[in-house]
């Protein structure tokens, strides 16, 4: 083991005006000895199921054709005792008042990125955070990212947190293995119809961490 963890990051319904009330940010991390063993797993279940190792799961995908694939995914986090995943739910966007609280949209974001981060850092430990590429003002959140982690007592001096980079989700296991994990928790909270096998995804997770999707767990709860 190093004193080196990787947390690979992921957010569902973040925009202000997107027309959806739930919104989830929630990330899968390891120590950075295991990560690449984790990348290997994960590419031979794919292969498994008879698709190519570097073919990207995630939630959106999941179907009658692939569903067995999901649910391998699923066993292979919770059998794992070095990934964790930890999310948070805002449960409704349009309740948010950020005149109120003189801020935008967008600074509520990134606190919000630190809330559902400040419980994983340890300043004993150092970071590589990844940031799933998503628009052309990628470099902008990475830089707000970093100055509101480096404002809240975690990285004044910028040693905890070695990097905050960002990648395409397809070339990265693990950051699928989140989208995955936060499709789940965002479908649960909205209650919203989906298909059996999204369900059966759902029901597996639910199963393996004996916890609802629904209602809040201590930080110190494991996977």
């Amino acid at each position: 083991m190093t004193n080196s963890i990787s947390i690979f990051c992921d957010e569902s319904c973040h925009l202000e005006h997107d027309g959806q009330k739930v919104m989830t940010i929630g990330g899968v991390w390891c120590d950075n000895g295991v990560k690449h063993d984790a990348y290997s797993r994960i590419r031979s279940i794919k292969e498994k199921h008879g698709f190519h190792g570097y073919i990207e799961v995630k939630w959106t995908k999941i179907a009658k054709s692939n569903v067995d694939l999901y649910l391998d995914l699923i066993d292979y986090f919770f059998d794992n005792s070095e990934l964790n995943f930890r999310c948070i739910v805002i449960p409704n966007k349009d309740e948010l008042n950020h005149e109120k609280y003189g801020q935008t949209h967008n600074e509520w974001y990134y606190k919000m990125y630190f809330e559902m981060l400040k419980t994983i850092i340890d300043d004993r430990l150092n970071y590589e955070i990844y940031l799933d590429i998503k628009d052309t003002i990628g470099g902008t959140r990475v830089n707000q990212l970093r100055e509101v982690l480096s404002n809240n007592a975690y990285d004044f001096d910028r040693k905890t947190i070695k990097r905050i980079q960002l990648v395409r989700s397809h070339e990265i296991e693990l950051l699928q293995l989140a989208d995955i994990l936060i499709g789940a928790v965002m479908a649960e909270n909205r209650g919203e119809i989906i298909s059996n096998y999204k369900r059966a995804v759902i029901e597996k997770i639910k199963n393996r961490s004996g916890i609802s999707l629904i209602k809040s767990t201590l930080p110190s709860e494991k996977n």
